[in-house]
């Protein structure tokens, strides 16, 4: 009989241990359920997160590109300003090069074109004074700024022989610096002016006056640069002045020497120069 109670008391404890262990694992089986959905609604939030996210950075993008179009298309909007078309980046470009020129001479600029032809003609005159004086001959060339305009006088003795038109062979070497100089600089026109002294010319001469002998010089000085030395003939012109423009008295021979010269007038071409300075 004892044995039948401890029987039936080992198989009701049993039973029992079952049945809890039975309800752990379907309350742990639950909260797995619930966990795994949980997740997932995360990862779907994640998701929706993200892809807001994705549309706002492309919104912001394209805010971003707009804003930066809208400044290109100012900074490159064309103004008209005293005459002259000119850009934002254009106005840029040139205040920085004015840094350079001398305060004196920018004070003297009383318009936009002012200071442009003060920026060739620095640059230009720069390259002149480095360039174009050869060793000896710091006498005879004499390199100015006139009104923005450079000028470069060159004494007769360094490019004709006595009443003649034709270069002189020792003259190659000046011409050909010169040339390097008008051809590195694409904003340009180059006036090539001849000047005698007042002495007539000798009665029989292939030459009938002053006056032919001044033009015939400034166009024998253009061929020369076109012909030899690349220079681009729209950018040259050829006028000649006689005895007409003289520096000094033509009394005396060194007066008369002074006075028959070449004179290389540089004019800084300003649609030119804006060209290059949009270009750069």
């Amino acid at each position: 009989m004892k044995k039948a109670i401890a029987l039936t008391m080992l198989a009701t404890a049993i039973f029992a241990t079952s049945c809890v262990s039975k309800k752990k694992y379907v309350e742990l089986e639950n909260q797995y359920n619930d966990t795994r959905s949980t997740l997932a609604k995360t990862q779907l939030e994640k998701e929706e997160i993200e892809a807001k996210y994705a549309k706002i950075e492309e919104r912001v993008a394209s805010y971003n590109s707009k804003i930066q179009s809208l400044t290109d298309s100012n900074n490159n909007r064309l103004q008209q300003i005293e005459g002259v078309v000119v850009s934002e980046n254009d106005k840029e470009k040139m205040r920085k090069a004015l840094a350079n020129v001398d305060p004196q001479e920018l004070a003297q600029a009383k318009t936009l074109k002012d200071s442009m032809n003060l920026i060739v003609s620095y640059n230009l005159k720069k390259n002149l004074d480095n360039s174009l004086v050869g060793e000896g001959e710091e006498d005879d060339i004499k390199i100015d700024i006139d009104e923005t305009v450079v000028m470069i006088t060159i004494s007769d003795k360094l490019l004709f022989n006595s009443g003649s038109a034709r270069v002189n062979s020792k003259a190659n070497p000046l011409l050909e610096r010169l040339a390097n100089v008008i051809n590195s600089e694409p904003a340009l026109e180059v006036m090539v002016e001849g000047h005698t002294d007042s002495q007539t010319v000798k009665p029989g001469a292939y030459i009938k006056d002053n006056w032919e002998l001044s033009v015939d010089r400034s166009t024998a000085v253009i061929r020369k640069l076109q012909d030899d030395y690349g220079v681009a003939p729209e950018k040259l012109i050829a006028a000649g002045r006689s005895s007409y423009h003289p520096l000094t008295e033509n009394e005396t021979k060194e007066g008369r020497a002074k006075n028959r010269r070449t004179r290389i007038v540089i004019l800084p071409n300003l649609d030119k120069f804006l060209a290059l300075l949009s270009a750069n």
